[in-house]
């Protein structure tokens, strides 16, 4: 079955028709791929059994949907009316049970009517509020008209408030069986009990009228309520448009309402429920999709995470009119399984082409979309459907082929499976969820698996992979042009430690959506000072996390990850300060977003520029900063493991350690930051006495070189003084601070003089021919003739008189954000 087939099916199993005669025939991937085929490569069409297609909504006429929603918010405003008359008629002997528990005829013990009403009064106030804020916008004050015309305000933000606090329900239902036995115990043993439980009443509907009942029948009202909150939300998100404002919250709302309902029923159905020897009953956890790395070949799966295995299923659809269902793909006890994040996988040279031609294609998609979206009833043609399904084909073949983070799974059977995520933020959600489980197993009951794969189809919390194509426009809540970020520094580290900082933006993938700065020093208080630009679209959310870079070739341990909800109004043209904390550190950041059109996205990967042999101010502006990379990574891992090294700087590490380390800065500087921690320390000085060789134009510009030299005869020490600052502050900025940076460093390493027996003179002598040069000799000019060994006095003495100053001033190592003063904490 080919992919567009597969796709049909996949419909009208969801109950969406697809008329035979549509445009949407069996080139619609083709036309994804023209690009590609064009020069030569195959389009490698997605597998019929690997791919659980998104659904595409189908479209109404909003007047007559925003009626109907309209009805549904009504009606269920009057349903939360009698329920909450319902619990207020629950609540109602409590008072009394509790009063009679201390005297010496009590109908119920305390700890019996602690059970019995148990998480009741916080079921009440729950419900109470978001009845109280629901009539609020659907019924405004008396003479205030309602927002939009006939339509109430958005409501969206209250139900996604009411269903995050679910958890109150788990108390209730857990604690139900308990509740109910003492109720019915009570009832035959305990006349004043059983006339209680047999009189309660409520009042129902607008005429007040009264209706009994049972003290079990009310208990049962709260279970009744969780599997009506989730019908209802489907109600209502049926009747919602999809450019409605409600429409992604609702979208999340019932995510969280059947997921929660999920586990309910899972745990509830004693048929299929796995009892463990712990008391525990195997239930549902997690699910969402994946891309599952089998024989070498991508495919997505769905991934279920139960209390005691993780199960892997891909999903079969069914021809017309039947259901949809999953079948076995792997599966993993939880119990001795190792988790692994790997080292990130590097696509070949072809599939990078493909990732990169597929964004050029998924923009071009974009583009077309907004144009269509302008149009006179361009919401209901053809042609913008046809379009957006090219999209969401697009982003499906991207979801699956550009991920590189691996999680490797090693079971002790010997089984391993590795996945691929494209985010790190969710690799981390994975894996310590995976880990949390792991630590309250002690074993494993082998599981029905034709049961189990079975009950996927009911069970799953996620219904597609997440697509943005799928998700609402929302522009006035989103991003679309560059977003600049500026990570500082960290404080409340427990103990020293290397960190670098990872950013993720969520939106359409056009550009590459994460960025990484270098890692730190081992210090209690990093400090980054690095400057990211992202381009985005549709971008709401900024993930981030923070990283202990690990020994060389291994994955860095998470320490913690936060996000941060990018509202466009408060970052808008103007940096604005952040405060991140995560377990028990604080990041320090700062946002600025300037929206603008944006460019489409090469089709060509984007090579790093060099590092060595080009001028240190074209390496600056490419890095953002004002003093490289290169220098103060290698400063640092100088001070970090070579400060006490007899001869640092003037014994030569390896010539083929240098080179390398060379090449790996040219290509690769993150891996060369990395790299820096594995070789010798004496290679690490080497790089960086040859990067400051090999520079263009030298780091004191050669121009200086005849007034410096005259500056150090001057006979009275604070008229030199004077003279050689000022010429130290008529150097370029970069070269300047670049200049001092290094001197600070050089001064530290003088401090250890006594065991590594490196003097500031020491150092002069070997940083100044590098640092000071000559002015070269110029075919046909005339040019005072400098002898060479009055040449390397100066070039030494330069650089020795500035390293005996006391009072140099502190470099800057980027350049200042004009930011606000309040800081956000998030």
């Amino acid at each position: 079955m080919d992919v567009y087939e597969e796709a049909v099916g996949y419909l009208q199993t969801c109950g969406i028709t697809v008329s035979a005669e549509s445009e949407m025939g069996p080139d619609l991937l083709d036309d994804v791929f023209e690009v590609v085929t064009e020069v030569g490569f195959a389009p490698s069409p997605l597998h019929a059994d690997s791919i659980d297609f998104p659904d595409t909504p189908t479209y109404c006429i909003p007047e007559m949907m925003l009626e109907r929603r309209l009805v549904v918010l009504t009606s269920i405003l009057t349903s939360e009316e009698l329920y909450l008359s319902e619990l207020e008629t629950l609540l109602t002997p409590m008072k009394a049970l509790k009063a009679s528990a201390g005297t010496s005829q009590p109908v119920l013990s305390a700890q019996q009517v602690r059970t019995v009403f148990f998480q009741v009064p916080e079921l009440r106030d729950l419900h109470t509020e978001f009845y109280t804020a629901l009539k609020a916008r659907l019924e405004p004050a008396p003479g205030q008209e309602p927002q939009g015309g006939a339509q109430p305000s958005p409501v969206g933000d209250l139900f996604l408030r009411m269903v995050s606090q679910l958890g109150v329900y788990r108390g209730f239902i857990d604690n139900y069986e308990s509740a109910v036995e003492i109720v019915r115990k009570c009832t035959q043993s305990d006349q004043r009990f059983r006339t209680l439980a047999q009189s309660m009443m409520s009042c129902k509907g607008s005429d007040n009228s009264k209706t009994t009942y049972t003290f079990e029948a009310l208990l049962y009202k709260p279970l009744d309520r969780v599997t009506k909150t989730t019908l209802v939300l489907h109600d209502l998100l049926k009747h919602t448009p999809q450019d409605h404002q409600d429409h992604a919250l609702l979208q999340e709302a019932l995510r969280i309402s059947s997921s929660f309902l999920s586990g309910v029923n899972e745990e509830s159905q004693c048929k299929r429920a796995v009892t463990l020897s712990t008391g525990m009953r195997r239930q549902l956890i997690r699910d969402g999709f994946v891309v599952d790395m089998c024989e070498g070949g991508r495919s997505i799966r769905h991934l279920f995470l139960y209390t005691d295995l993780l199960l892997c299923v891909k999903l079969k659809g069914g021809s017309a009119g039947k259901q949809a269902n999953y079948r076995f793909s792997w599966y993993l006890p939880l119990a001795g399984l190792r988790v692994h994040w790997g080292s990130e996988q590097e696509l070949s040279t072809d599939l990078q082409f493909r990732v990169s031609t597929m964004r050029g294609k998924m923009f071009q998609l974009r583009q077309e979309l907004k144009e269509q979206g302008r149009g006179s009833k361009a919401a209901w043609s053809r042609t913008l459907d046809r379009s957006r399904r090219k999209l969401q084909q697009a982003e499906l073949w991207l979801l699956t082929h550009s991920p590189v983070l691996p999680l490797e799974l090693h079971s002790p059977n010997g089984k391993s499976h590795t996945l691929v995520f494209s985010l790190l933020y969710e690799l981390e959600e994975w894996r310590e969820a995976i880990e949390k489980l792991k630590g309250e197993n002690i074993e494993t009951v082998p599981p029905d698996l034709l049961t189990l794969t079975s009950s996927c189809a009911k069970l799953r919390m996620t219904q597609n992979p997440h697509l943005q194509s799928l998700v609402p426009a929302r522009e006035d809540k989103s991003l679309c042009g560059t977003l600049s970020v500026a990570v500082h520094s960290a404080c409340g580290l427990q103990q020293p430690a290397s960190l670098y900082i990872c950013l993720e933006v969520d939106g359409y993938r056009f550009y590459d959506n994460r960025a990484q700065s270098h890692p730190s020093l081992c210090s209690l208080t990093p400090q980054w000072d690095e400057e990211f630009s992202l381009q985005v679209d549709e971008a709401q959310c900024l993930r981030v996390l923070c990283v202990m870079q690990a020994e060389c070739g291994k994955s860095g341990q998470i320490q913690g990850r936060s996000s941060i909800q990018l509202d466009p109004s408060v970052i808008l043209k103007k940096w604005k300060k952040y405060i991140v904390s995560m377990n028990q550190i604080e990041v320090h950041l700062s946002l600025k977003y300037s929206p603008h059109p944006l460019e489409p996205p090469s089709s060509v990967p984007i090579q790093q520029q060099p590092v060595f042999n080009i001028p240190i101010g074209d390496l600056a502006q490419q890095e953002g900063v004002l003093v490289p990379h290169i220098v103060r990574s290698c400063t640092e891992e100088v001070e970090h493991r070579g400060l006490e090294e007899v001869g640092i700087y003037r014994i030569s590490g390896a010539t083929s350690d240098i080179q390398a380390l060379k090449s790996t800065f040219d290509t690769n500087l993150r891996e060369a930051v990395s790299r820096l921690r594995c070789v010798d320390v004496h290679a690490v000085s080497g790089a960086l006495k040859l990067y400051f060789r090999d520079l263009p134009e030298p780091l004191i510009p050669r121009e200086q070189f005849r007034s410096l030299a005259d500056a150090l005869a001057i006979p009275d020490m604070s008229s030199r003084m004077e003279s050689m600052c000022s010429i130290l502050q008529s150097c370029p900025v970069v070269n300047r601070n670049t200049f001092l940076f290094l001197l600070h460093h050089l001064r530290r390493v003088a401090e250890k003089e006594a065991i590594n027996k490196m003097s500031l003179m020491n150092l002069a002598t070997v940083f100044g021919p590098s640092l000071v040069r000559p002015p070269e000799a110029v075919l046909g000019q005339c040019s005072p003739h400098v002898d060479i060994s009055q040449e390397v006095v100066v070039q030494v003495q330069v650089v020795y008189f500035y390293l005996q100053c006391n009072n140099l001033p502190a470099p800057m190592t980027t350049v200042p954000l004009n930011t606000e003063e309040e800081e956000i904490t998030t």
